[in-house]
């Protein structure tokens, strides 16, 4: 059987639609998206639309702090930083690339960089293999398990999965917390070869997978791995992008779900840009129910 996770914008006034669709076992909140004030009213309007609300929290994972403006050559992150440089950044979820020549703290000082604005939130991958992030949970991710222990919610995503003292961090501050360990990097496909679905469910992440791992072929052993690792894992990220686009799936995008349902996926997570409007996400998941069932009754 297949089911979906759908994020939903804090605001979005298709709640209610989108949670009754047949195929969504859950709702995602990613903490990225910004919210006004107390935090505990979007919570409670996510958990009345009666499916279980999966709060996704950033940890270790960089964004940009502050804009960006061209021409520069630096660029300040949420973690302080150190590696071996030089190294590359990704930015644009790894269409655009620079060199970054230091780090000093939380700023990374570039060779070169994109000829665009760099806005505050974005992602950015820095692959170095000495890479160190210091610290891991966010103070704004620190806001939501606060706010979600005092309405007695309990499941948590958790972004840059990579230590099992990275879930013990949510669960001392949540305790009972429902984790599901999203699998992002190199190291973490590591953690997941090493303790499965002992931590929490894992789940192939793809967005930032597919750059983590340089070369964008071995993101496809990566996707087996994790599902050997976890036969209940999750895949996300990537899926159906061009209903975001335009009105008519591209032909790839429905050869990539059909390759995920005949790996054994059968738990999709529907990231941001096709669940930004109502008709998008609904048509996303029209189109998995079925793709799921011309592949799943070959």
């Amino acid at each position: 059987m297949i089911g979906a996770i759908v994020t939903v914008p804090p605001y979005a006034t298709f709640l209610e639609e989108v949670a009754a669709h047949p195929l969504v076992q859950g709702l995602r909140l990613n903490t990225v998206m910004p919210v006004q004030g107390d935090l505990r009213p979007i919570l409670r309007r996510l958990a009345n639309c009666g499916k279980p609300i999966w709060v996704d929290l950033k940890s270790r994972q960089l964004r940009v702090v502050g804009a960006a403006i061209p021409p520069f050559t630096e660029v300040r992150v949420s973690h302080r930083v150190q590696f071996s440089a030089p190294a590359t950044a990704f930015f644009s979820d790894g269409r655009e690339m620079a060199r970054v020549v230091a780090a000093e703290g939380d700023r990374l000082i570039l060779e070169d960089g994109p000829r665009r604005l760099i806005g505050p939130g974005e992602s950015v991958n820095l692959v170095a293999p000495d890479l160190t992030v210091e610290g891991t949970l966010t103070e704004t991710d620190r806001a939501y398990l606060e706010a979600m222990r005092e309405l007695g919610m309990s499941q948590v995503m958790l972004s840059f999965t990579e230590r099992p003292e990275d879930v013990a961090e949510v669960r001392r501050l949540l305790p009972g917390a429902e984790v599901v360990c999203k699998i992002e990097s190199q190291r973490g496909l590591e953690f997941a070869r090493r303790h499965g679905p002992g931590h929490g469910r894992l789940m192939a992440a793809r967005g930032d997978l597919y750059v983590e791992v340089v070369r964008p072929h071995r993101v496809l052993g990566a996707l087996r791995q994790v599902l050997q690792a976890d036969p209940r894992a999750i895949v996300a990220s990537r899926l159906f992008g061009s209903l975001a686009r335009c009105e008519v799936p591209e032909a790839a995008d429905l050869g990539d779900a059909a390759h995920l349902l005949l790996l054994g996926y059968r738990t999709f997570m529907l990231g941001d840009e096709v669940c930004l409007r109502g008709h998008t996400v609904l048509s996303a998941l029209n189109l998995l129910e079925a793709v799921g069932g011309e592949v799943l009754a070959a």
